[in-house]
């Protein structure tokens, strides 16, 4: 598939951000531990993991927020510090005491994130002699470098909106290329803004735009240990969000993490087709979005998907299987691109292989699920399953 290249990303006033070469994993001579300093009048909000097996960096970043405003970030990347139990809950402790030390701020005031290999300690011994190059301010670009595991491109997105005549920036980087399902998916993201916030106005706002955005996006229908989205209001701009303005700005931050969460999809692990898939006239969200990942996650659906061929019964018993009560075949119409499939129970009269084969061969295809049961509507955004997602992650930890 088609990678995008990385944006020029907009600076937001008050925050720095440095990176460094810890060598977490020994074989990767690049960058790999990021440090966010933020401006202490602002204000943070976050969605993690709901894995219960959550990583140390998690519980730990959990903790620290509920009881302060954070100054600092420290990612590292090719280690999760997950599964490592009480021994892996000091390591994160240590780095945020380490940062803490540094930069003379109190420990809660950091906020530790990892990702990559579960189960090994982290060398904390490495990001201590790593961290003074880290404090070398240089930007968002190399942040969206060092954050990468096998992501094989940068994700980072940059909009300015006006509101009231004053200009407002939002800024954002993604990581995640595989164990990716909603709840979130196995990511790292961070956003940010120059505009003063609200606590309750952020939170609420970072909610509904990852509702919208990375709880909307699968790749394989593994949920990660180590998921995290924050986004900071540096208020260092001159415009203060008050409920006047919360929908542009929200409209603003969700079109960011759109754009991300649609970037982690594009470049998932072994992927060669970026696929919408819709369902519509349903009788609640739910059961659209319970027809919506059924077919996302089924591998028989996947494969079809990078073979290119229109095997479309397999999409056909994905949405029978779905648990829909009270389900009406007949009622049932299926799309691709903008070519009928099925209806009435069975293939569309209409309905040609060529036609079908014509649409399966492009790289980005919409699959149109029509109820006809209700208004609701529901949309996700997946992959196929290709042989280098099998490869990729048979070969992670070798």
């Amino acid at each position: 598939m088609a990678k995008n290249s990385l944006p020029k990303l907009l600076p937001i006033k008050g925050i720095k951000i440095g990176t460094a070469c810890a060598q977490i994993k020994e074989q990767i001579q690049r960058d790999d531990l990021t440090l966010f300093e933020l401006s202490p009048q602002g204000t943070c909000a976050a969605v993690f993991t709901r894995n219960t097996f959550c990583a140390a960096p998690v519980t730990l970043a959990k903790q620290h927020l509920a009881s302060t405003t954070p100054r600092f970030f420290i990612i590292n990347s090719g280690n999760a510090n997950a599964g490592t139990g009480e021994p892996g809950l000091n390591d994160a402790k240590n780095c945020c005491e380490a940062v803490a030390k540094l930069k003379g701020c109190a420990v809660n005031e950091v906020l530790p994130f990892s990702t990559g290999v579960i189960g090994k300690r982290l060398p904390v011994n490495k990001i201590r002699a790593a961290l003074p190059t880290a404090l070398d301010a240089d930007g968002w670009e190399k942040a969206a470098h060092a954050i990468m595991t096998t992501d094989t491109v940068p994700k980072g997105e940059s909009v300015q909106i006006s509101i009231e005549g004053k200009t407002v920036t939002v800024t954002g980087i993604a990581k995640g290329a595989g164990m990716i399902k909603p709840n979130m998916a196995t990511m790292l993201a961070f956003i940010a803004t120059d505009a003063a916030v609200p606590l309750p106005l952020l939170q609420n706002c970072l909610n509904q735009a990852v509702k919208r955005s990375f709880n909307r996006i699968t790749v394989d229908g593994d949920t990660s240990t180590n998921d995290a989205c924050m986004l900071v209001a540096t208020g260092q701009g001159n415009v203060s969000i008050e409920h006047s303005a919360y929908i542009p700005f929200c409209e603003a931050v969700t079109e960011i993490a759109v754009k991300l969460a649609q970037a982690l999809v594009r470049d998932a692990e072994g992927a060669t087709k970026f696929i919408t898939i819709s369902v519509e006239q349903g009788a609640s969200q739910q059961e659209c979005l319970d027809v919506a990942y059924t077919i996302a996650h089924s591998p028989l659906v996947k494969t079809a998907f990078f073979a290119s061929d229109a095997n479309w019964g397999r999409i056909l018993a994905a949405i029978g299987r779905a648990g829909v009560e009270n389900l009406d075949i007949n009622a049932v119409q299926i799309y691709l691109g903008n070519i009928c499939i099925a209806k009435n129970g069975g293939v569309a009269e209409s309905y040609t292989e060529e036609q079908g084969q014509q649409v399966m061969h492009e790289t980005e295809i919409t699959v149109r699920i029509l109820l006809g049961r209700g208004k609701c509507q529901e949309t996700i955004w997946t992959c196929d399953l290709s042989y280098d997602y099998v490869r990729i992650n048979a070969e992670y930890r070798t």
